[in-house]
């Protein structure tokens, strides 16, 4: 049973770390000059469980705040995110 739990701690750290690498460097692709990057990626890795630090990130980065759908949609998945994580904590002893 504690084995799961750190399995899901490990899963929840993991994809906010690769949210947080890949907003810092598509921010600093585009400084570079390069084209920015679909939102595909953004959205793939909010779904997964990253939508708050992608949130925060863009917030402090001061990076496509501009964007209506990133604003809008990011807080809402941060929210889902918090209550699937919050039920995967609450009823890990249901998969055993």
């Amino acid at each position: 049973m504690v084995l799961l739990y750190i399995l899901l701690t490990v899963y929840i750290i993991a994809v906010n770390f690769y949210a947080y690498r890949f907003i810092r460097e598509q921010r600093d692709s585009v400084d570079a000059g390069e084209p920015a990057a679909g939102d595909g990626k953004i959205f793939l890795s909010a779904i997964l469980g990253g939508a708050v630090t992608l949130f925060a990130s863009l917030l402090i980065m001061k990076y496509r705040r501009s964007s209506f759908v990133l604003m809008v949609f990011l807080p809402l998945l941060a929210v889902l995110n918090i209550f699937c994580f919050y039920l995967g904590y609450r009823s890990i002893w249901l998969f055993l």
